[in-house]
């Protein structure tokens, strides 16, 4: 069977010792692409965009910073830990999805004190945001050919050349489309529901639909941390399952709130 050979440069151009990579530009121009959502929303909604180029700064702070810790001491405790210098050496690649989310949830509050903006509504609405970032740093792994999938012979399989000619899923796609439906879902939801209904749920269905895709799909990915456990999990589904509790209770709540504030006016009327 024939299979797709993908063999593309990670290395979009370079002059001299200057290089421009595909993931670079993917995960930078990701914020941008979520700078310019997060201004509709601020304009929908009678607020100040800005701010937004501030928040931009925070967040991607906030995920690099997180992400990366998140990659040492989750994934590669040991090599870190012998070398802590190494952790500084960001360029050299090693970023993990829930760092960047915690890291971002801190940016998100810093930046709320600061600027006197609701956290929930701020946080409910750069989840949606957020997506598109995930979206795109998977897109940005598969020009790296990096977080590969397991063999498989289903006709979609990728043959990243650049690492061996084993046909694979290509888990990073699947990755980047489920989190793009999952942007649509969010501004469905966003634009359908009242304000303050969507600054309740939004955070929970991020979490809940973002770590259950990354759990279920963690099945057709190679192992990713330099270690092995007696648990049946890898490390990527340990990391999510406290996401997916949250953001179950998070939707739960989102509704119990909701219902307990319709029988309060009922009451009162």
């Amino acid at each position: 069977m024939q299979h797709i050979i993908w063999n593309a440069s990670p290395i979009l151009f370079e002059i001299g010792p200057v290089k421009l990579r595909w993931y670079g530009l993917l995960f930078v121009g990701s914020f941008f692409l979520g700078l310019w959502f997060l201004q509709w929303v601020f304009k929908r909604e009678g607020k100040d965009p800005s701010v937004l180029d501030t928040l931009l700064i925070y967040l991607m702070v906030g995920a690099v910073v997180g992400a990366r810790l998140m990659h040492c001491f989750a994934y590669e405790p040991d090599f870190y830990l012998s070398h802590p210098l190494e952790i500084l050496k960001v360029w050299k690649g090693g970023l993990a999805s829930h760092g960047g989310l915690l890291g971002s949830i801190i940016a998100v509050y810093l930046f709320s004190k600061r600027y006197h903006i609701g956290l929930m509504w701020l946080l409910s609405r750069t989840a949606i945001a957020g997506t598109i970032t995930a979206s795109c740093v998977r897109i940005g792994n598969f020009f790296n050919s990096e977080i590969l999938g397991k063999p498989t012979d289903l006709p979609w399989a990728i043959i990243f050349e650049r690492v061996d000619m084993v046909p694979r899923h290509p888990v990073q796609l699947y990755e980047a489309f489920s989190y793009a439906l999952l942007f649509f879902l969010m501004l469905e939801i966003y634009k359908r529901v009242k304000p303050d209904f969507a600054t309740k749920i939004l955070p929970g269905v991020f979490l809940t639909f973002m770590f259950t895709i990354r759990f279920l799909l963690e099945y057709t990915k190679t192992r990713q941390a330099d270690y092995t456990t007696s648990l049946p999990f890898t490390t990527g589904q340990m990391l999510s399952i406290p996401f997916i509790i949250l953001g179950i209770g998070w939707i739960i709540w989102a509704f119990t709130s909701r219902s307990a504030q319709k029988n309060s006016n009922g009451d009162k009327g």
